[in-house]
Formats: C-alpha cells, structure tokens, sequence
C-alpha cells in the first residue's frame, strides 16, 4: 500500500486539477441528493393540491399546535410525578418523548419560518406551476449533475494519463541508465511488461481513487445525509448489514490483490517467451522448434487466461457483495418503515425509530434516498478493484525505479582534455557473479594513438576488457583510469563521447540507413554521412538501393546481409570521430574483398587515435602496434612484430 500512496502523492504535483476535479464530485453528488429531495415537495403538493407556501404555513401551524399539546403534556406529566411518586420512572420516560417532541416541533417552526421569505420570492403559489417548476429543476441538474461528473472524470483521467506517461518514461531512462547486470535481471521483455501493462494497472488505480473513490462515496454521504435528516435512528438500523459486507470486502480485496499478482507474473513472463521466440525466428525455423515453441507460448498464455478467469470472477462477486448492502438497506426500509405509517407509530420493538409518526411522502423520500445511497455503493465494487490493481502496480514498479544502476555518475565530474593521453588498468579484477573471477589483476597501459589487439581463446576475457574502458560495468576490484583519472570520476557522456564502437552483432534500429548511419553524430550533415560511408565502403552497395540512404533495413537490419549490417556500423563509428575507436570482430562478417577495402580505410582512419581491436584475423592484426594476449583471466602485452614472428 505504501508504493501506491507514493503514486497518489506523485499525482499530487497536479493538485489543482484535482481540486477541480473534488469540487465537480461535491457538486454531483449535492445534485444526486438534491434531485432525490426534490420528490417530497411535489409529493406533497401532488398529494394535496397546496402551494409549497401553503404547505409551509401549515407546518409552521400544525407545528405550533403540537408544541402547545406537548408542553401541556409535560407540564401534566410534571405534576402526576409530584404527585405520584411510585410511578415516577414511568411518567418520567413519557416525559422526555414530549420534550423531545416539542424540541423537533420548535426546529420545524424555526426551519419553516427561516424558509417562508424564500418561498414567497422565488417559487409560485400555483401547485402546478410549482410543480412544473421542480421537475425543470431536476432535468436541468441532472443535466448539470453529467456536465461535473465528465468534467471530474476528464480531469481524473488526465492527471492518471500523465502519471502513466511520466512512469513509462522513468522505466524507459531507468532502463536506458542501468547497467547490463542490473538490466539483464529484468531483460527486455520485463521492461516491456512494466512500460505497458504494470504502467496501466497504476493508472487505472489512480483513475479509481480521484475518481470513484471520492465522487461514489460523496453521493453516499450526500443520501445518508438526507435519510439521516428523516430519522437517524431508522437510517441506521437499514445499515445493520454493513460490518458483515465490510468483512467481505477486506477478504475480497486480499484476493483480487494476489490475483493480481499472478497476473502481472503471467504477463512478464508471456513477453518474455514471446521476444525469445520473435527475436530469435531464424533459430527456432532452423531447427524445426516451431512446435516447441507453440507448445510454451500456449502454456504461457493459458496461465495468463487461468489468472485472467480469477480475477474476473473476484471482479464479478465484488458487485453482488456491495449489492447486498445496498438491497439490504433498502429492504430493512421498506419493512420498518410500512409498519411504521401503517400503524403509525414511532418505535419498533421498543426501540424508538422516529419523532413522530412518518407520512407516506416522508417515508417515500427516505426510501428514494436509501435508494440513492445503494447505486454508488454497487459502484464502489469497481472502484475497490481498480485501486487493488493499482496497489499491484505500484508495488512492481516503484522497487525497480528505485534500483540504483552501479554505474553511478559522479556529484562533480572531472574534466579531461582532449585528446587524452593515456588508457591505464591498475590491478584490475572482475567477477560478474562474484564466484568466478574473469579477469585477475590486470596492469596495463596504453597511451594515446596506440593501435592494440586484443587475441586469446573464447571466454578468456577479450569482451570484458572493453567492457571496462567503455565502463559498462566497473572493476570488482582495481582501477581504470584516463590520464591518471579514474573512470568513475567522470561523466558517462564525456568518457562515451571519446569512444566509437562496433561489435560482432551488429546492432541496427528498423529505420533508414541514413537514420542509423547518423546515429554515430546526430548533427552531421548529409554530405558527412555519404562520406563516412564511402570510408566503410558501404557508398557502393547503398547507392545501388531504388531508395539509396533512404532504404529502410527492418528490424535489426535483417533486410541487409552481414556484411552490409557491419559496414554501416563501421560507417556510424567514422562519423562518430572519436578519439578511441573499439572494433569488438568488426571485420567477421566481411568477404575478403570488402575486407581488403575497410582496412585500406582503418589504415587512414586510425591515425591520431587509440585503436582497440579484437580479432583473429591476421589482416586485422597487421593493423596493430601491440598485442594484448588474454588467457584465463591473465593479460600480457607484447609488441606486434613479436606475434607476427611467432
């Protein structure tokens, strides 16, 4: 519950749309009792062929006749007491039902009277007319009663729309800002789950409790307030079911929470197998898994549809469970109220209901008003439900926006120069689960315009090397520093705007080629994008497209082959111009032509400016001026020409 009252008070940075938005809630349910209230004048007018001004005159008299009888009554009662000593509890409790009758009549009098000047100027005598007169005033307040309840739920709906967009877009940067071990916990298709779904679910809770929260029990009050003006002691004997549907609530409301739950494990793990299968089609069809996988996107979407079915059914029993409150209200009225008209009496098994006896107008409007009270009740299911489903929400997204990425941006970073001067590693160790240590106290320099490969046997540690000057993950142990200045000193887009980078699985985004060619320096002109490619010779191949750099390469680029991906990412690292470029196998996938070509241009390239390469291609170690060998976590440096003579 907590993380939910968070979400409610993020929603509160836009109180004045919900002030707004609680004043047209006051104001529909005000009209939801007014409308209601209105019933008993034309009753009564209907009924008796009087103006409201007559009517009113007639209370005031009848009034006064009562508190005369009473008041003779008690001044009576006051002596047979004096007089009558054996009988004085008796008498006494006769006593107190005259004074409280002349108490309620002397309110009535007081009430008519401060009401006669208002009758006399605003309502005419004629019964008609003033009935007339009522039911436009309930039209035109119901009319008025929809135009808050949509402005209240415009509102609502806007500040939750906004709090589901800012909550999108903190998952989106929280995303974006973690590092690869804190993001691969969730991977992507948790992060999808959340963006989508998780950010809904809180929406919908907010949308719940600014709007069904506070308009539905406002009308509540609203119609208790009425019956409770009739008789309080009646009004509350029709609440006698309310601690049991209390109970009932609080039990459902436990169960629509952990089915909630469910649903929202169901879901991440339905994107999960979904992206896993999608992203990796080519696997699945090469090895025939197709069936497999159909089996678990079944499986997976069968437990979402199972939890599915619970959460509907709680849903579902939540409205005939508000609904027993709201009938049983209304019955336990109907019942003791006919016996009181009927036999026209003020209490029931000795219990006192009523002042006086109740009219049938008096009791019609208690009636209309308990009537009232039990819609918005049945409403209120809806509403416990969405806020059930919000606190889910809340609880699933507020713990990973408060994750904290170990890649901490330092409070004041420090400023470098450029270029720099050189890269250092002092004692370096890393472990990515604590247990299995890939590299072990590496010390190595590399200064400013040296071109190194990187050589070893897979899983030796090459990736992980770059990682760290990258700082995609920092050390376990150890330092890496930049002129003396370690990494974690420094702003991640000042260290990352010195880097260019292409990997062995190149990553592309399902737009144009110009599109992912700019990437590597958004404000490149188009002139400096054509020649970046002619330096990646990817210029030929690009040209010969009927929609040249405008051609769109799909997902991931799969409308391009291998080597068309690698060039185009060659060519978004020599727009980048960075001072260190990091070639992680950037020539794998290149036939040997190409190969011959993009060297040619890594040779110009290269000059002022720190080269990082891994590779097993002798080609591309001819490029280097020193060797970095890793093995089993140890890294040894040896000039170039040595490797060459081995």
């Amino acid at each position: 519950m907590g993380m939910f009252v968070r979400a409610l008070r993020d929603a509160g940075r836009m109180w004045p749309f919900l002030v707004a938005s609680f004043l047209c809630s006051a104001g529909v349910a005000s009209l939801w009792g007014a409308n209601i209230a209105a019933l008993f004048p034309i009753i009564e007018v209907t009924l008796n062929g009087d103006s409201l001004q007559s009517w009113n005159a007639k209370r005031i008299a009848t009034a006064r006749e009562g508190i005369e009888r009473s008041s003779a009554a008690v001044a009576a009662l006051d002596a047979r007491i004096a007089a009558e000593p054996a009988e004085a509890a008796e008498l006494r409790r006769q006593r107190e039902r005259f004074v409280l009758a002349v108490r309620s009549d002397e309110a009535v009098v007081a009430t008519s009277t401060h009401l006669a000047p208002w009758l006399d100027r605003f309502l005419p005598v004629d019964p008609f007319t003033t009935v007339l007169w009522v039911v436009s005033f309930v039209v035109v307040s119901t009319f008025v009663k929809h135009a808050l309840l949509m402005t209240s739920t415009l509102l609502v709906a806007w500040v939750a729309m906004n709090i589901s967009r800012d909550i999108r877009l903190k998952v989106f940067d929280k995303a974006l800002a973690l590092d690869r071990t804190q993001f691969m916990r969730n991977g992507s298709a948790g992060f999808m789950a959340q963006v989508t779904g998780t950010s809904d679910m809180l929406a919908s809770g907010i949308t719940s409790v600014f709007g069904g929260a506070i308009t539905e029990p406002l009308k509540i009050i609203a119609c208790l307030a009425g019956a409770f003006c009739i008789s309080w002691q009646l009004t509350l004997a029709c609440l006698t079911l309310a601690p049991l549907v209390g109970f009932l609530m609080v039990w459902l409301n436990r169960r629509i929470r952990g089915v909630s739950k469910r649903i929202l494990s169901r879901s991440m793990g339905f994107h999960h197998v979904l992206l896993e299968a999608l992203n990796n089609v080519l696997t699945v069809q090469a090895y025939t898994m197709e069936g497999f996988e159909r089996d678990k996107f079944r499986a997976c979407t069968r437990d979402v549809m199972r939890a599915g079915m619970w959460h509907t059914f709680y849903f579902a029993l939540a409205n005939p469970i508000t609904e027993i409150l709201g009938i049983g209200m209304v019955a336990t009225s109907i019942a003791v109220g006919a016996w009181l008209v009927i036999n026209q009496q003020t209490e029931i098994f000795g219990l006192p209901m009523t002042e006086r006896p109740m009219t049938v107008p008096g009791i019609m409007v208690f009636f209309g008003m308990l009537i009232g009270a039990s819609d918005p009740v049945r409403k209120l299911s809806g509403v416990f439900t969405g806020v059930n489903v919000g606190i889910v929400g809340a609880q699933s997204l507020y713990p990973l926006l408060d994750t904290p990425s170990r890649l901490a941006e330092p409070a004041s970073p420090r400023q470098l120069p450029r270029p720099h001067r050189e890269i250092r590693l002092e004692n370096v160790s890393f472990s990515y689960d604590q247990i299995d240590t890939v590299l072990a106290g590496v010390n190595i320099s590399i200064p400013f315009g040296e071109r190194v490969a990187i050589v070893g046997p897979n899983g030796g540690g090459k990736s992980t090397l770059i990682n760290l000057i990258c700082r995609f993950y920092d050390p376990t142990a150890g330092r890496v520093l930049i002129d003396d200045v370690p990494l974690t000193d420094l702003a991640l887009a000042d260290l990352r705007g010195r880097i260019a980078l292409v990997t062995q699985q190149t990553e592309l985004f399902n737009e144009s080629i110009l599109y992912n060619i700019r990437y590597g320096r958004w404000d490149a002109s188009e002139e400096e994008i054509v020649e970046a490619a002619k330096r990646a010779h990817a210029h030929e191949f690009i040209a010969d497209f009927p929609d040249g750099y405008r051609t769109m390469v799909g997902p991931n680029g799969f409308r391009l082959s291998g080597g068309q991906r690698q060039r185009i990412a060659l060519a978004r690292a020599f727009l980048r111009d960075a001072e260190i470029l990091v070639l992680d196998e950037a020539t794998s996938q290149i036939d040997v032509e190409s190969e011959r070509l993009i060297h040619e241009a890594l040779a110009a390239y290269v000059e002022n400016r720190t080269v990082i390469m891994i590779t097993h291609r002798a080609s591309t170690l001819a490029l280097a001026d020193t060797i970095l060998e890793v093995e089993h976590g140890t890294v040894r440096k040896r000039p170039a020409r040595q490797m060459q003579v081995a």
